[in-house]
């Protein structure tokens, strides 16, 4: 919460100062390794938005661009340096080893569609970009699941702040249990779908019979 807090101050005197390219330089950073999370920043981009001085189109624009930069920088990281490269960096971003081999496993566990998915879902939205590059995602469909999720995550983030603009500390104090919930109704989902999936009957086998 602490760290929320601190980002949060941050994030306002990035964004009061330089607008909506300094809320696209936080998204970015959100969107890589740095300790940056969105419910720090996208909240107050919907306060700016309830008092006219942004728009919901251009804001929406330049904070899924942010997102997707970050995103682009995470995958190469993985493609071309892979997870030595990554932690050489991230340790210095305080990129816990455990969270990023869990999402790597995640990651090909679960395929491409995982990369629209883990943006509505804490820590693995920071990293997942780096699994993706690491298994030589096509770029395509990355960019594609990754513009997607992250929209919908950073229109949600704004709608909230947008509505509860008198209540900055209210948004701080539920965005926790915001991604809590987020990761619930995935684990629910999730769940069905392996148990319609697991419980379809294989089909037969066919047996030649030689004469």
């Amino acid at each position: 919460m602490a760290l929320v807090e601190h980002v949060s101050d941050f994030a306002q005197y990035v964004i009061n100062g330089i607008g909506l390219p300094g809320a696209c330089f936080l998204m970015a950073l959100e969107s890589m390794i740095a300790p940056v999370p969105s419910e720090a920043v996208m909240p107050f981009v919907g306060f700016l938005i309830h008092d006219g001085k942004f728009g919901w189109v251009e804001a929406t624009i330049w904070t899924t661009i942010g997102s997707l930069m970050g995103s682009i920088i995470s995958y190469y990281l993985g493609y071309i340096g892979g997870k030595p490269v990554v932690m050489k960096i991230g340790r210095f971003l305080l990129v816990n080893e455990h969270h990023l081999d869990w999402t790597t496993k995640w990651f090909h566990t679960h395929g491409g569609l995982t990369v629209f998915i883990s943006r509505f879902l804490p820590v693995v939205r920071h990293l997942i970009s780096i699994p993706a590059g690491i298994g030589r995602m096509p770029l395509l469909p990355f960019l594609m699941y990754t513009a997607i999720g992250a929209t919908l995550w950073n229109v949600f983030l704004m709608w909230v702040g947008y509505w509860l603009k008198d209540r900055w500390e209210t948004v701080l104090k539920y965005s926790h249990p915001i991604d809590l919930a987020f990761v619930a109704v995935c684990a629910v989902v999730g769940g069905i779908w392996l148990f319609l999936h697991l419980r379809k009957p294989k089909p037969a086998e066919k047996v030649e019979v030689t004469k």
